[in-house]
């Protein structure tokens, strides 16, 4: 059964630990890795393996946009997924996000529960494969 590696990326500390205690509760999910600045989330979506990146728009240093730009030339088209999760939910992040590679698209302040059912969901896919 293979485990679902996902990967985060956000500026806060605070998201991070609670996106990773959400992620602990969803059975066949790992932390990949956890980083907070483009060029760290460039560097370790190039070295590591995992399966979903959550991407905040905003970074420490650099964006979540930065970060999609990079992953054009990394990412292959295979089953790996970018979700952005954001506290900038406007129709134009969305947009670009989407047309950058983006797979789905969250509002922090909206969608927590539909990025758990949506890592969920592709958690219990890999452990059917």
């Amino acid at each position: 059964m293979a485990r679902l590696r996902v990967a985060l990326v956000d500026d806060s500390e605070r998201i991070r630990a609670r996106l990773a205690e959400m992620l602990g509760e969803i059975p066949n999910v790992e932390i990949a890795f956890a980083a907070d600045t483009e060029g760290e989330a460039v560097r370790l979506i190039a070295q590591q393996e995992w399966d979903v990146l959550i991407l905040d728009l905003q970074l420490r240093v650099g964006t979540g946009l930065g970060v999609l730009k990079a992953m054009q030339g990394l990412r292959s088209r295979d089953e790996r997924v970018a979700m952005i999760f954001t506290n900038y939910g406007f129709r134009q992040y969305r947009g670009r996000t989407l047309a950058l590679g983006a797979d789905y698209f969250f509002d922090k302040a909206r969608d927590f529960d539909a990025l758990r059912a949506a890592v969920t969901e592709r958690a219990a896919q890999a452990a059917g494969s």
